[in-house]
């Protein structure tokens, strides 16, 4: 469906135009999967008609982050139950993988999932092997992947993705070293992933 808008006079109120890209973007990532750059993107062109985004009128990850929370507050009525459930599933593999440093990021950590959002784990561990065998002694079909690495997107970094628990799972797979300032907070002061006990701390604060 195309959206016909006013592009001059949005252009001209960046901070309305970066907040209906958000909720644009919102959209895409519940509906169709897109990740947070492509739906940006997407979202931009959709409203823009084609044309440049103005300076400062592409939301960051928490407008986007702020959007999809009230997109799927209002139209999933399954979002709750469903964060719940995966984080409840993320502590059980977090405690089976316990000895690969299992970090839990990503829709599940945010307690921000649409459908389609894995259990993402970044598993600090310097053997990849050792976790692939793991899984194959697990008796679990996995496929491989890469993924832009979190430090620096133009590297990338080994994933493996599974279902488990009839739940979408996502391995990402680091050394030791890259643990190493992972647990900064980033620029919004949130901390961008957490281990086991972090995870059950959120847990309890939403109960």
């Amino acid at each position: 469906m195309t959206v016909s808008h006013d592009s001059t006079a949005m252009t001209e109120h960046p901070d309305s135009l970066r907040l209906e890209i958000a909720a644009a973007a919102a959209r895409l990532i519940a509906d169709s999967g897109l990740d947070y750059g492509a739906a940006k993107l997407k979202a931009a062109r959709q409203l823009l008609g084609g044309s440049a985004a103005p300076r400062g009128a592409l939301p960051d990850g928490e407008e986007i982050d702020a959007a999809l929370r009230e997109h799927l507050e209002l139209f999933d009525p399954d979002h709750a139950e469903r964060v719940a459930r995966r984080r409840e599933v993320a502590v059980e593999l977090m405690n089976r993988l316990a000895g690969f440093q299992p970090y839990l990021t990503g829709a599940v950590w945010k307690g921000i999932c649409a459908d389609h959002a894995p259990i993402h784990l970044q598993l600090f561990y310097d053997n990849a092997k050792e976790v692939e065998m793991r899984l194959l002694d697990e008796r679990l079909r996995f496929d491989v992947l890469t993924l832009p690495h979190f430090r620096d997107p133009r590297e990338s970094v080994e994933a493996l993705a599974f279902e488990w628990r009839r739940e979408p799972v996502l391995l990402s797979l680091y050394t030791v070293d890259d643990l190493r300032g992972a647990l900064r907070r980033g620029a919004s002061g949130l901390a961008e992933r957490g281990d086991l006990a972090a995870l059950k701390q959120r847990m309890d604060a939403a109960s």
